[in-house]
């Protein structure tokens, strides 16, 4: 697939997010939920349109599919950032800023009932697996605010708070391309956790040692709220150290490099995997871990 026919699947996906709200009370705001909605870097939607084509997914669940995953991404952080006190997001005020925080809120709510309409009327059969990998997603996020912060430092519990925060969504997006192949599923269902823990790892850089200036997000919300993170626990005593890969930076390039060779029994797939690595994610792992030297000089 072209470049140019890539990015057209990419605004349909848009499209359909957006269009998931017109109904709604807030269908006089597209313009402004448009950033909201599709400003970021929609890893997990272009994984779903990389793999898609490879594993025969139908092209109308393709788009739905991504679009629904990218929507219930986009509650999370609507969320997120109130619970963090983050004011920029995605280049622009968050959306608690300009509308309050009751605002963000209600937008959240909105956007996961709206993405099950969708899947239930269109995809009942990825209703319960969505369900199952969101609830991982906020089992985490409610684990590290309620119950870690301002815990010693703990490699291991870190990296599970990675897969489960980050790498549940990633994990969706591959199980929904496996289709009805268990096996194939399976495995791109674990590559997805994979390199969600990878990317959750290198933001967690970013958020402990990036240019505020230069960044599209609010970044040091994680110090200052007492968060475990890859950069804490790395930070941590010596007696904590001893569970923790002896480079941060090549732990991370080690976990995106071995997901591919899991899907060697299927070749076409393992071919679209790769070009969604080499062309999506591993460039903005890229952007984040040129900081790991930074991180890694804290310990």
């Amino acid at each position: 697939m072209s470049n140019k026919s890539f990015e057209l699947r990419l605004n349909d996906v848009r499209g359909v997010m957006l269009n998931s709200l017109r109904p709604t009370a807030l269908g006089a705001l597209s313009a402004e939920l448009r950033g909201v909605l599709s400003a970021g870097k929609m890893l997990r939607a272009r994984l779903i349109l990389r793999l898609g084509p490879a594993t025969g997914l139908n092209a109308g669940t393709q788009v739905l599919t991504a679009a629904a995953v990218e929507m219930i991404h986009a509650a999370s952080l609507l969320h997120d950032d109130v619970i963090d006190g983050s004011e920029l997001r995605r280049g622009a005020p968050s959306f608690w800023i300009t509308r309050g925080v009751s605002g963000a809120i209600l937008l959240g709510d909105l956007l996961v009932c709206r993405t099950f309409r969708e899947l239930n009327a269109n995809c009942p059969q990825l209703v319960s697996p969505l369900l199952r990998f969101m609830e991982e997603m906020c089992d985490a996020e409610t684990e590290q605010e309620l119950l870690l912060r301002n815990t010693a430092p703990d490699w291991p519990k870190c990296v599970n708070l990675a897969r489960r925060k980050t790498g549940s969504l990633f994990a969706f997006a591959g199980y929904a391309c496996g289709q009805n192949d268990a096996e194939l599923c399976e495995a791109l269902q674990e590559a997805g956790y994979v390199i969600g823990t990878a990317y959750q790892l290198a933001d967690d850089v970013l958020d402990a040692t990036g240019d505020p200036a230069a960044a599209d997000k609010t970044l040091g919300t994680d110090a200052l709220n007492g968060k475990l993170t890859a950069v804490s626990a790395w930070a941590g005593p010596s007696s904590a150290r001893e569970t923790r890969p002896a480079n941060l930076g090549r732990y991370v390039g080690q976990l995106c490099a071995g997901t591919g060779k899991t899907l060697r029994p299927w070749p076409t797939v393992e071919e679209a995997w790769n070009e969604y690595m080499a062309l999506d994610m591993l460039p903005a792992i890229a952007a984040m871990t040129e900081l790991l030297p930074a991180a890694e000089a804290v310990k």
